[in-house]
């Protein structure tokens, strides 16, 4: 009897896109299998926000018992090839166990990431960040897909930048004053801009869910600061769709606030400095 053995195929295509993906610096990275690809590069405490689709193929449809992204920062040796150790492990549960029939697509997000080493391709071994999706399932196996990024260290010792502000705390229709200090400056900055961002938090655990909205951007400075510059700040608040600041309502959800900004320099590589701010309604004061 003569049996026909051939490859089994994915039940389901698996894409992982970033939010910011169309805009983000991308950078070479060479494949184990020699191949080299542009993935996105980040920088420590960044945000890493993105969306999964899964597909089935035409006909089929998964039944599985859960979704999850993961967030990984592994070190593999190459002597013990195929087994990794893992510093940095982070989940989101994208989905409870179902059926999928059509086209479905899940967004996440980890926030200000830490990431306390700089990706490397060696002799001997190396360090890599992945994004890695599992469709876990009862039968046939979980279905794996894996999107690579890296990470270039920070700089700390490049620049060094401080937030000064009249108070923490402001009502809707508030205006924040303030001043941006350039104490150490050892990189040719092309542009800074300030946001508004507001970041709403439900569920709790491995399965919290964070979206993360820019209110408004503009732009406080054009050309590289010198050390000592300083560059004052009056954002009016009144103009912006606020709501006051929730912690942690019966335990289900949280909205906050955060001044966030943003450095890009003449490589077009990002910098970031981010500080909670609290908004209130006047009569609450």
């Amino acid at each position: 009897m003569n049996f026909l053995i051939g490859a089994f195929k994915p039940a389901c295509n698996i894409s992982i896109t970033f939010s910011d993906g169309k805009s983000r610096k991308q950078v070479p990275m060479k494949k184990e299998n020699g191949k080299t690809i542009m993935v996105s590069l980040f920088q420590s405490k960044e945000s890493i926000a993105g969306k999964v689709s899964i597909e089935p193929l035409q006909g089929k449809k998964i039944e599985h018992l859960g979704v999850k992204v993961e967030l990984l920062g592994q070190i593999e040796m190459y002597f013990d090839r195929g087994n990794f150790y893992d510093f940095t492990s982070l989940v989101r549960e994208l989905d409870v166990p179902g059926d999928i029939y059509e086209r479905k697509t899940y967004p996440f997000e980890f926030s200000t990431v830490e990431m306390p080493y700089e990706t490397y391709n060696g002799a001997n071994l190396r360090l890599r960040y992945v994004l890695k999706v599992t469709v876990s399932r009862n039968y046939g196996g979980s279905i794996v897909e894996y999107q690579d990024f890296m990470m270039e260290v920070g700089i700390e010792d490049c620049l060094h930048i401080e937030f000064e502000y009249n108070k923490s705390k402001y009502h809707l229709k508030d205006v924040i004053i303030g001043k941006i200090y350039f104490l150490l400056v050892r990189i040719k900055i092309k542009n800074m801009d300030l946001e508004i961002r507001r970041r709403e938090s439900t569920g709790s655990g491995a399965n919290t869910h964070v979206e993360t909205e820019t209110l408004a951007k503009f732009e406080l400075m054009d050309g590289a600061p010198v050390r000592g510059e300083s560059i004052p700040i009056r954002l009016f608040l009144s103009p912006y769709e606020l709501t006051p600041t929730y912690r942690n309502i019966n335990n289900k959800f949280s909205v906050k606030y955060y001044l966030n900004l943003v450095l890009v320099d003449e490589e077009d590589r990002r910098y970031f400095k981010q500080q909670e701010i609290a908004i209130y309604r006047q009569q609450d004061s």
